[in-house]
Formats: C-alpha cells, structure tokens, sequence
C-alpha cells in the first residue's frame, strides 16, 4: 500500500510514524511549508512533493493532516483521482461540504475515514464495549472533559481562525460529540453555552453542551482552551441504571499527557495526548485503516459516523450564537 501524506505539522509526523509501522510504503509528502515536508520525507526515507495532485498520481492512498477547511476540496481532488482518502476530524466544516465527500469517494469507488481517535483509546473503547454489552444496565448519563491549552501561535494559529478550524467546538470537542453518539445514539437537543459568550475578548474559551439523545440519555461535554501551556486533561463518567465507570487522565497511570517537541523548554503548538502503552492509539488507528483497506472490511468509524459529529458540532455551535436549545436536525 503506497501512502502520501498531506501536512507535516503535528499530526502528519504522528501519521507517518503510524504507516511506517503498519507496513504501509510512504512514498511522500506535500505540504504548503515546503521544508517542513522536506524534513518528514527525509525522516521516512520518502520524498517531498510540490503539489497535491503530483502525489495523488503515485500513491493509492491520501492521509490528509491540513486545516479543516481544507478537507473537502482536497477530499475532491483525491476521490477523482482514485486515491483512498485518510482525513483529520471533523469530516469538513459544514454538512453540505461532508455529504460531498462523501459522495464522491463513493462515486469514485474509494474508501473515506475520518480520524476520530478517540475510539482507540483504550480506556475509551473498553468502557464503550462495556456499556454496549449491558454491563451499566440502561444508560443515562455521561459526562466528557476534553480541556487543553489555546493554541500558542494566538490569533496567527489556523486553531484560532473559527472559519478554518471551527473552533475549540469543531476542532476539540467534536471527538467528544463522537464519542457520545457511539454510545448514546442520535442527539435529539443541545443546549450550550461559553466562557466566549460572556467574554467575547477572552484569550482562549470554555464550551459546555449538554445533549439529549432520543433515547432518553443525556451527555454533559466539556471542552477548552483554557489551560496554562502544557497542560491536557481529558475524561468521562459514563452511568447507567446497574454500574458506572469513570476515568479521569490526571488519576490514570496507563495515560500521560506528553507534547510532540517544540522549542527547547517550551510547549508544543497544540496539545496533543499520548498514550504510554507500547502501542500509541494513533498507530492502533492507522493500522486498522491500512488493514480494513487491505480486507475490504468496514471501517470502526464510518463517514456517517463523523458526519454525525460535524451535525451535533454545528447545533452547538447554534446554541451558542442564539442562547437556546438547537436540534440537530435543524442544522443545514
């Protein structure tokens, strides 16, 4: 399988290492920051590329690690091209732009998978296999943390361009929208509100959404920028009628917060959590894609999965802006 990745910046290194170990050829990389991708190649014995559509001509598959507003033109470019495509969460920035990708790489007849690695987790999908077996009994509540530190490059960041990124809702709390679908089902109302709303001025931003799903179960997610550098904490409770897990990153010794090297003695761009098991979750991720790819067997996270994300991300973001419950389905 011949790999191209797209992006060189935190998770295109993360990407690469997780093909490299997957057995997959990494033929080479393209990025707007042309000796960024120099590097990555020389690092991967692979080749840098000018443009897109260059490397597109000589690998069967596409990981795209770029802005999120770029994930639907170059989704495009790629189904056309016949290429696989690998893309960084969320699926695009509006529902019109996912549907579309979609679309397209089932006309072209490739395959589509949206990164949302918070499935690989370990904790995460052993506390999900447990609810979904019935261990909890009938589920009601969960609540989900996902707070890190704003981007350092400030205003100068894509992170912190809401039209490119979508903001700490679309770039950091979709994983946890996910993951809430995952195990709750379709989401039937959201109501949030913002540390932004209140303070438009505010350095960074604190996001709470709750979330009623149709089933009867509620979801209180919790997002942010708000830490000092350095600093990312996630967790969940996840409560049902016979039992209830809960997990927090501060308390667990199977987890570390670490960052991908920056300047000596500072922290990195973005925050970014790793696992210390010999096997970090976004090598777990990559190898289930390159084998699901090999076999034809369907992907653990499916572009529907992820358009369903971007549609409770988008009633979120609603709320927000009117100061009211939003229902999904009333997003467009």
């Amino acid at each position: 399988m011949r790999v191209g990745i797209v992006g060189a910046g935190s998770m295109g290194r993360v990407h690469a290492a997780g093909w490299k170990a997957a057995g997959a050829e990494l033929i080479g990389v393209t990025s707007q920051f042309g000796e960024t991708a120099r590097e990555l190649a020389r690092v991967h014995d692979a080749r840098a590329f000018d443009d897109l559509d260059t490397l597109l001509a000589e690998v069967d598959v596409v990981d795209l690690c770029v802005p999120s507003d770029l994930h639907h033109a170059m989704t495009l470019r790629a189904a056309q091209a016949g290429t696989h495509v690998i893309c960084e969460k969320p699926i695009a920035l509006s529902l019109a732009d996912g549907e579309a990708m979609i679309e397209a790489c089932e006309r072209h007849g490739v395959r589509l998978f949206i990164a949302h690695v918070v499935r690989f987790f370990p904790q995460y999908r052993l506390a999900a296999q447990a609810a979904q077996a019935g261990q909890l009994g009938e589920l009601g509540v969960m609540r989900l943390r996902r707070v890190s530190y704003p981007p350092r490059q400030g205003a100068a960041s894509w992170f912190a361009d809401e039209a490119r990124s979508g903001g700490v809702v679309l770039d950091l709390m979709v994983h946890d929208f996910d993951y809430a679908c995952w195990l709750g089902g379709r989401v039937e109302r959201v109501f949030a509100k913002s540390v932004k709303m209140a303070h438009p001025d505010a350095p960074g931003d604190y996001v709470q959404a709750t979330l009623r799903f149709e089933g009867g179960a509620m979801a209180l997610v919790e997002g942010g920028w708000a830490y000092p550098p350095g600093t990312f904490r996630t967790g969940f409770d996840l409560a049902g009628r016979e039992g209830l897990i809960e997990w927090d990153s501060d308390a667990s010794e199977s987890i570390q917060r670490s960052l991908l090297p920056g300047e000596p003695g500072t922290a990195a761009a973005v925050g970014l959590p790793l696992s210390v098991l010999a096997e970090d979750p976004y090598t777990t991720q990559i190898k289930h894609v390159h084998a699901a790819i090999a076999s034809g067997e369907p992907f653990a996270v499916s572009p529907r999965d992820a358009l369903e994300a971007l549609r409770v991300g988008l009633a979120t973001r609603a709320s927000l802006r009117s100061g009211r419950s939003v229902a999904p389905a009333e997003v467009s």
